[in-house]
């Protein structure tokens, strides 16, 4: 072997390392550098609870359509069922549309029960039972207007009558004078 033919030997390795990292660089050049990006952040939405109220107001609708006789069947049937802030709350809407005595009283009750409990399940319904709670406040204020006008419009309608009663009395008693010649009415006749 020549020297050439030994130093060639000898440089192979070193070229084939040298070749090796050559390519690299000429291997990005096909392919354009992209700046690395971090990833963007994962966010996952927020499970929506389910919707409890929905199915409340649904319900409270089908209620008002009912008859005060199914009302009072559905009061005794949902009575039997175990008791959940849901079941309470259905009890307490038919108890507003009962309108017994004292069914609005224990509506607001069972509503503001509701609104203070600290049961989970309750978590979701307690808007609501606020609400029904203020409604059925405003109810009871309106009723108690109501009895006053009616009180206060039969104390009118009683004046009234003894007024009526008192005129007629006096238009009695003014068909009952003796009629006076007045001495114009007279004068003018002769």
């Amino acid at each position: 072997m020549t020297k050439l033919t030994t130093r060639l030997l000898a440089c192979l390795p070193l070229a084939l390392l040298l070749q090796g990292c050559a390519q690299k660089p000429l291997a990005s050049l096909h392919y354009p550098l992209t700046p690395r990006v971090a990833p963007l952040p994962v966010t996952v939405a927020p499970v929506a609870p389910p919707d409890e109220v929905s199915p409340l107001l649904a319900y409270h609708q089908s209620l008002r359509r009912m008859t005060q006789g199914e009302l009072l069947k559905e009061l005794s049937g949902i009575t039997l069922q175990q008791r959940t802030p849901k079941i309470t709350l259905q009890t307490g809407m038919i108890l507003m549309l009962t309108r017994g005595g004292g069914d609005l009283v224990r509506a607001q009750s069972i509503f503001d029960s509701v609104a203070n409990a600290s049961e989970p399940e309750a978590g979701g319904l307690k808007p609501l039972a606020q609400l029904l709670s203020s409604h059925c406040a405003e109810a009871r204020r309106l009723a108690d207007s109501v009895d006053r006008l009616t009180v206060q419009l039969r104390e009118t309608q009683r004046k009234s009558d003894q007024l009526s009663d008192t005129l007629e009395a006096l238009k009695a008693i003014e068909r009952g004078l003796p009629v006076r010649p007045t001495s114009g009415a007279s004068a003018g006749g002769r």
